[in-house]
């Protein structure tokens, strides 16, 4: 639409085309009063509304929607309660740096500050977990304000940008818009040059002996995994992943040694504990990997850190290299000077990794019905190329140890933040944003209940989501931790009258399978995976399976519970 087209319209047009002008294909919103100016207007947009059944589940749906495209997701809620139930859900963006725009309905300018009916100061609430917000006072500034808001949104490291929209904006008649030239005086979206420090990381990876490289969401969010698997291949060093790091290389690749930290693999918590040197790329060194004890995590390394947010250089661990820079821009400079230097020798480093693979690993009854067996079997029926979310506990992390993840962006998990009720809502953003690929959620009976009705978004748009529940009758991680730490003094664990899942899945007319046994599970999967519809397996597991290896908190990472 030309300029001279975009004359005399409604503010809410004004804004339903800047958004068209940054590649907006969905919004999944709740509507509310002041926001009908913008609903009527969306019935003339050809951006496509999905009508969640909470706050909540439109901006995990947004999430999920940019987790498995690279895309900025855009959600929408209304003023007062409708705002601020979008907050957890902006907090998990900020913590995993997801690329997201929240649009949130406001009072008229007029009554802002006068608490009047559903007002909130949301870009306060907000504040200290959005990269940076709008309060929108003039419709002309529409096409400026969402231009910067998607370019903050997107670049540098990505996160939430909030545009609070007071209902008179919206309704603003015959609105000549100003220029959406950008105005960000102060806004530096990207790190400092290199000055030459790639030679030197180089240098030093070609004279270690026990190299590991340690891989993160930055290298998801930068599109860097083409370039590390090459970089991995040609130096033939070990590589560990933070849980927002999975799929940086496929499961199965030679080179992989699982995740590292609370719940990692025994070899990557080795490997990473014995290095000497730690190449760490687009990680903050979080407590779940370091035990929140940075000064006692890989002592004996020399330690390389590459990110993108100068903020997160030495601010847990203490570093040799610094390299501030986009996680794909470094790894194909340091490809590109790898000839010059030799090949690390790492052949003894690898007799000893293997040692490590072969003594310790990850191991369960193959006899009977237990959780890692339905997370295995489940990724030999849907595959490693299925787009799978969680959500968190147990299940999140039998998951983690146990999916055969082959592609970074076919993997939603909140990790941060780590919310219960993530995994139903972003698995719809994920289905709306790739709608001719399977979809599988992973959930557990306490997540699921906190998104349960978003099943009614799944029914009303027919998507093709399957669901496997691990139903253990209780807060699982909960129980765990109770179990070990707390001398089995359980308290408020348990999940006693929860539905039966799959009566509640059929009246919403969704499939539902029940599976009670060992021999079921492998049947209902193929089940799941071959009707065309979404479909519910509820699968009964015992509340005494245990997520292991385990660190304890506070202890070093070699410090494990392994049975």
């Amino acid at each position: 639409m030309s300029e001279e087209e975009k004359t005399g319209l409604l503010g809410a047009h004004i804004l339903l085309n800047a958004l068209q002008q940054e590649g907006v294909d969905v919004i999944f919103g709740y509507p509310g009063g002041v926001l009908l100016p913008l609903y009527d207007a969306l019935l003339d947009s050809p951006i496509r509304h999905v009508l969640g059944r909470h706050e909540q589940g439109v901006v995990f749906a947004a999430d999920g929607y940019s987790r498995v495209t690279g895309k900025v997701g855009v959600c929408l809620g209304t003023s007062g309660p409708g705002a601020t139930n979008l907050v957890t859900g902006i907090a998990n963006a900020f913590l995993d740096s997801i690329p997201m725009v929240v649009l949130t309905g406001q009072v008229p300018t007029s009554s802002i500050g006068s608490d009047s009916f559903q007002e909130v100061d949301i870009i306060g609430i907000t504040m200290p977990i959005t990269k940076h917000s709008y309060l929108v006072k003039d419709a002309r500034d529409l096409p400026r304000i969402v231009r910067e808001a998607f370019y903050i949104a997107r670049t540098g490291r990505p996160g939430p940008v909030l545009i609070d929209l007071p209902k008179d904006v919206l309704a603003a008649e015959n609105v000549v818009p100003f220029s959406n030239e950008m105005k960000l005086k102060g806004y530096k979206a990207f790190g400092q040059a290199n000055n030459g420090k790639i030679e030197e990381v180089v240098k030093v990876l070609s004279e270690s002996r026990k190299p590991v490289l340690y891989a993160g969401g930055g290298v998801v969010t930068a599109g860097a995994e083409d370039v590390l698997r090459q970089f991995i291949d040609k130096t033939s060093i070990p590589l560990v992943t933070t849980l927002m790091g999975t799929g940086s290389l496929p499961f199965e690749h030679p080179n992989s040694l699982g995740m590292v930290g609370m719940h990692g693999t025994v070899t990557a918590n080795y490997a990473v504990d014995d290095c000497d040197l730690l190449i760490a790329v687009g990680v903050r060194f979080d407590d779940r990997v370091t035990s929140g004890i940075g000064h006692r995590f890989a002592t004996k390394a020399k330690v390389i850190h590459i990110d993108i947010d100068p903020v997160e250089i030495r601010k847990v661990v203490k570093t040799d290299i610094q390299i501030v820079g986009d996680a794909r821009q470094v790894i194909t400079e340091m490809l590109e000077v790898l000839p010059a230097f030799p090949v690390p020798q790492v052949t003894e480093w690898w007799k000893q990794l293997h040692d490590w693979k072969a003594n310790h690993t990850l191991e369960y009854d193959k006899d009977r019905l237990t959780p890692q067996m339905v997370i295995q079997c489940l990724g030999e029926v849907a595959g490693g190329e299925t787009i799978v979310t969680t959500d968190v506990g147990q299940h999140q992390m039998w998951a983690a140890q146990y999916y055969p993840a082959v592609n970074p962006r076919n993997y939603a998990t909140s990790c941060g933040l780590g919310v219960m009720g993530y995994g139903l809502p972003s698995a719809i953003g994920a289905q709306i944003a790739r709608p001719n690929e399977k979809v599988v959620v992973i959930t557990g009976d306490g997540s699921f209940q906190m998104s349960i009705q978003e099943l009614g978004t799944i029914a009303q748009n027919k998507l093709p989501i399957k669901i496997v529940l691990l139903n253990n009758g209780v807060l699982g991680m909960v129980r765990q931790m109770q179990k070990m730490f707390y001398a089995e003094r359980y308290s408020q664990i348990s999940l006693q009258g929860s539905p039966d899942f799959v009566k509640v899945a059929e009246a919403y007319g969704i499939h539902g399978i029940h599976v009670n046994s060992f021999e079921q599970v492998r049947g209902a999967l193929e089940e799941a995976f071959n009707h065309p519809g979404p479909v519910l397996v509820e699968i009964a597991i015992s509340e005494n399976e245990n997520v292991l290896p385990m660190v304890p908190p506070g202890k070093l990472i070699t410090e494990m519970i392994v049975r």
